[in-house]
């Protein structure tokens, strides 16, 4: 037996044994050192840049149940969201994450779950049903005021939502309109374009003009979006698009199909008929619908300060133009992306003396690009930065605010407050609609 062991044949069998299994182990064990590699450092880029902490809706990954295919990785488009660390999937940057779930749905195991919120972080949504119906039958919510911000989901939600009301034949009053789509941003626009494809009885109505918010990025802002099926018009196959033209393409779109949208007309009350039907009361008059959908957005009202002044003409909380702005001592207040973008637009116009009030130390939760822009902008004195101030009081002529010690006057012509914005919950739970505070749950 020793001699057989030994022989020549024996031991060129067992080589080729051990070279096959080096060749087939090797690559992979090589390939999983790379991807832990890369995690790391993104962990680092995401604690710097502080995109460990997330905004929404974002993955989280069960150790127990995570066998490391990487399969997760591979769905994600967007950087960095997910990376590998001991053979396993962890989160590394849960505030790129954009929600369209491939993550979830590429796990063999079942490993992963979107959710919203954290343990100490909650997150308000709406309660809607898989058919996008709240808890107020006839009443449905699509797009970024349930959660999802991205263009294509948004659109998609439109879609499914329109398409599930028509396979529903749910009785209402004959004298009514089939549906009254609220908003026209992307969710409401996809709403209305089923609507009309089905032949629905419906109006679009839209407080500011079509586009919704989308129109209330500064200039230039990249938009990301996925391929999307227009009825009526075509596919839209870009990823990546200008603000510009994608307003542009809506605008097209509307006139192409021949969608009416009733712009500059704010719904203000949604009440029962008692007859399986809604009043929609607006700044203009009412609607009678058997449905009503809700493609709002979370945005609501732009959160204000509560301080003096605040009512003053030289207060805005959007930037759509910033050539409008030259020769101007300006304060942006907030720390977020919209805040950062724009002071670099204003900063970008003639003669402008631009400055940003953030209560906190330092930028968190904005885009890696938008850190580097600022940070330069700030190196070569095109913006200040006011860190770990609060305003006060904003007068005629200038804003007096606080950097922990005495109150500070600065000379001032604008200010522009990015704080974010309130969820609607008053109009929502005066429709009669129930929210949820999501702490880390699906």
């Amino acid at each position: 037996m020793d001699e057989l062991l030994r022989s020549p044949d024996t031991l060129l069998i067992g080589g080729m044994g051990v070279t096959l299994v080096l060749g087939a182990v090797l690559p992979f064990y090589l390939h999983r050192r790379k991807l832990e590699r890369t995690a790391a450092k993104a962990a680092v880029l995401a604690l710097r840049y502080g995109l460990h902490e997330p905004v929404s809706l974002h993955p989280v990954v069960d150790i127990e149940a995570c066998i490391g295919t990487g399969n997760c990785l591979s769905a994600c488009h967007e950087a960095d969201v997910l990376g590998i660390r001991d053979g396993q999937a962890y989160t590394i940057s849960p505030a790129r994450c954009i929600g369209h779930g491939l993550c979830e749905r590429a796990c063999p195991v079942d490993a992963i779950q979107l959710v919203f919120g954290t343990e100490k972080r909650g997150v308000d949504i709406p309660r809607i049903k898989e058919n996008f119906e709240t808890n107020v039958p006839g009443i449905y919510i699509v797009g970024e005021l349930g959660g999802m911000g991205l263009i294509g989901n948004a659109f998609e939600q439109g879609r499914q939502c329109v398409e599930g009301i028509v396979r529903d034949r749910r009785p209402g009053p004959s004298d009514a309109l089939d549906v009254v789509i609220v908003g026209c941003g992307p969710a409401g626009l996809s709403a209305s374009l089923y609507c009309l494809h089905h032949k629905l009885r419906f109006r679009t109505l839209e407080q500011e003009d079509v586009g919704g918010s989308v129109r209330y990025y500064p200039r230039k802002k990249l938009v990301l979006t996925r391929p999307v099926n227009v009825p009526r018009y075509g596919k839209l196959r870009f990823r990546e698009i200008l603000k510009e033209e994608l307003i542009e393409i809506w605008e097209e779109i509307v006139a192409k199909t021949g969608l009416q949208v009733n712009t500059q007309e704010c719904v203000t009350a949604i009440n029962p008929t008692g007859d399986a039907g809604h009043i929609v009361t607006t700044s203009r008059g009412s609607y009678k619908t058997k449905r009503v959908i809700l493609a709002i957005g979370r945005r609501g009202m732009p959160r204000k300060l509560g301080v003096p002044g605040e009512e003053l003409s030289k207060v805005i909380y959007s930037l759509r133009e910033p050539e409008a702005f030259q020769g101007d001592r300006i304060l942006v207040v907030g720390g977020g992306d919209s805040a950062v973008e724009a002071a670099l637009a204003l900063a970008d116009q003639p003669g402008n003396d631009v400055r940003v009030s953030y209560r906190g130390e330092r930028f968190s939760r904005i885009k890696p690009a938008n850190l580097d822009r600022v940070e330069a902008a700030m190196r070569a004195g095109r913006v200040e930065v006011l860190w770990s101030t609060n305003v006060l009081e904003i007068k005629p002529d200038a804003v007096v605010y606080r950097n922990g010690g005495e109150p500070e006057v600065l000379p001032n012509d604008v200010v522009a407050i990015f704080a974010g914005g309130e969820l609607p919950t008053k109009f929502l739970q005066a429709c009669g609609i129930a929210i949820d505070t999501k702490f880390g749950e699906p």
